[in-house]
């Protein structure tokens, strides 16, 4: 059974596609279309389908749309138009000449007036799959039976996609499962267990309070992009001190049973005027960050105590857009109730494509098996067994060592062909040891949000300039922290393993402390306070990046390095070659190390071969 599944209603349109249970290839449309987040979360924008992460995807699996069985998107309009008397008039919707030139007095504040044309582009989806691709990517969709398609289309609501991104990708048989999120259709977070082979809802919260917006509300009053630069935000709270957290937190007022209202929050009475979008940062912007914060953390665990309760599991699974915040990852982790946590690694939008594809399958994988798919008294939904644990994310776009030689010899680049694995390894390691700042392009890249070994940005740890020197080379902000990758084996040598989780971090999903003795070692792993966003690698799942770990910690006695996305400023991580190599010959990076070739700048060629 061929599932495809789709995530294109807000932003981060991606595409996933499952096999018989099994994800073989997800990407998002971003990667292709070189455009961050693929689009804004615009109403206007809704029938923008991951055409080209689509296309990528069924190639992987050399088919096309013909030979799809089903095709799952990740938002569900009944749930949207649910209340909305506009929005359910059956065949028709109604929609002024200009929306927005006079809005409805009748309109919630947090609804558009461009919601019926965002309705009517959810609903349209199937035929715009079916016959709305772009020219170039035709042949590669529709194959030369364009009339041929069968798949069967379902609408799978936005909130459900995202719990069935985490239970349904965890590594564990039970759990409870928390959803925190901007918003769906209409709920903003969710809760439910996963037991028994089947999924039981257990409540949600729905709009206008939501701790994702109220998160994207501090990001704007910040002077950043909201649905965008919240991870500002959370870098900035290590560096200010929570004074307004007892006003926030006392503007959300949580009920016991998971549910939770967000009054009105003033952040300009508050903490005075919103900071100028490039303006220079001042103590009061720091401590805005600090206490919202440490609102959030307080929060999310009160929330997961309930769920503890509630649902009766040991073992929490995650998604949503605020799972991605590794700080109050790390307080659920240290502090809540269960004594294990998993995030899903994609947890923003582009996960619930993800979500959607696997739901379906196990959905109809059950009745194609002859399964029940009722569900019981208390409202669980059977599906069939899984066939898949995620224990990494290299599910995206490869190429092989002899297309990446072939087209560095077309563009007439002088090359360093390494003879195998292990050279490449020292080679690199020595570069590295040099203080030279290496481009990393390697097998198939990353799912998600994070580069975790396949398209990075890497350094040396030792030198305290480095995270300074990377900041210019992205140009990024001078407060921005750059994350460790450490060898799994040596996670616990260098950094405060937690009692939960058991120390594994292979998503960079959680902090944690460095070790008070080895933080001279590594000052550019770290942000101020001496956290670090850890990636432990492990050989199974990345042995290239592991090997190479491995030859700097021969050299240098360290087994750590600094890891950064392979992009610059604006731009989506890099996914081909050709990305590569703009990216490289655009920023002072010393050397590209790509496949088994080292593309070198004056610095690394000034570097002695091992």
């Amino acid at each position: 059974m061929i599932t495809l599944g789709l995530n294109a209603a807000f932003h981060d349109s991606a595409a996933v596609l499952v096999v018989d249970g099994v994800p073989v290839a997800a990407a998002e449309e971003e990667r292709f279309t070189r455009i961050k987040h693929a689009k804004r979360p615009l109403p206007f924008t809704a029938w923008e389908l991951p055409f080209n992460a689509a296309a990528w995807c069924l190639e992987q699996a050399g088919i096309t749309l013909e030979s799809v069985d089903h095709v799952a998107y990740s938002l569900d309009p009944a749930l949207f138009a649910e209340g909305r008397p506009e929005l359910a008039a059956g065949e028709h919707i109604r929609l002024p000449l200009e929306p927005s030139a006079e809005r409805d007095p009748q309109l919630a504040p947090w609804d558009s007036p461009w919601d019926p044309l965002f309705l009517s582009y959810v609903v349209n989806a199937p035929r715009q799959l079916r016959d709305g691709a772009p020219h170039h990517l035709r042949q590669r969709l529709y194959g030369s039976r364009p009339d041929a398609m069968r798949w069967r289309f379902h609408h799978v609501p936005h909130h459900l996609c995202h719990q069935a991104s985490a239970f349904l990708a965890a590594p564990f048989d039970d759990c409870a499962v928390m959803t925190l999120d901007g918003r769906g259709e209409r709920a903003t977070s969710c809760y439910g267990v996963w037991r028994d082979g089947r999924y039981r809802p257990l409540g949600e919260v729905r709009m206008p309070h939501s701790l994702g917006l109220l998160y994207e509300r501090a990001t704007s009053y910040l002077g950043f992009l909201h649905s965008s630069d919240e991870y500002k935000v959370m870098a900035l709270a290590a560096m200010g001190t929570p004074r307004w957290a007892p006003e926030i937190g006392a503007a959300v007022r949580l009920f016991g049973d998971g549910q939770f209202e967000i009054g009105a929050m003033d952040f300009e009475a508050l903490a005075g005027p919103a900071r100028v979008r490039g303006a220079a940062l001042e103590q009061r912007h720091l401590d805005l960050a600090a206490s919202l914060q440490a609102v959030l953390e307080a929060k999310a665990l009160e929330l997961a105590r309930w769920l503890r309760e509630a649902s009766g599991e040991r073992r929490l699974a995650m998604a949503g857009g605020v799972a991605l915040n590794c700080l109050m990852n790390a307080r659920l982790r240290d502090e809540g109730p269960f004594e294990r946590v998993w995030v899903q690694p994609a947890a923003g939008d582009a996960g619930t494509a993800l979500g959607a594809a696997l739901w379906v399958d196990g959905r109809e994988r059950l009745l194609r098996d002859g399964g029940d798919t009722l569900a019981d008294a208390r409202g669980a939904v059977p599906l069939a067994p899984r066939e898949w644990t995620q224990t990494h994310v290299y599910l995206g776009p490869s190429w092989t060592d002899e297309a990446i030689e072939t087209m560095l010899a077309w563009a007439g680049l002088d090359v360093e062909l390494v003879p195998d694995e292990a050279a490449l390894a020292e080679r690199t390691a020595a570069l590295l040891a040099a203080d030279c700042i290496v481009g990393w392009f390697q097998g198939r890249m990353e799912w998600g949000p994070r580069a975790l070994g396949a398209r990075s940005i890497l350094a040396s740890p030792i030198s305290p300039e480095m995270q300074q020197r990377l900041n210019e080379l992205k140009d990024r902000e001078d407060f921005r922290p750059v994350a460790p990758a450490v060898l799994h084996e040596a996670f616990g040598d260098w950094f405060e393993p937690a009692q939960a989780n058991g120390g594994e971090s292979p998503f960079m999903l959680f902090t944690f402390q460095a070790r008070p003795e080895r933080l001279a070692s590594i000052p550019s792993a770290c942000h101020t306070d001496g956290s670090a966003r850890v990636q432990t690698v492990h050989a199974e799942s990345n042995p290239r990046f592991h090997a190479l770990l491995t030859a700097f910690a021969a050299r240098t006695g360290v087994p750590v390095l600094v890891n950064t996305s392979f992009n610059v400023r604006g731009q989506p991580i890099v996914c081909s070659p050709h990305d590569a190599l703009e990216a490289f010959f655009a920023t002072p990076l010393d050397a590209l190390v790509i496949g088994r070739c080292i593309v070198a700048k004056r610095r690394a060629r000034e570097v002695p071969a091992p």
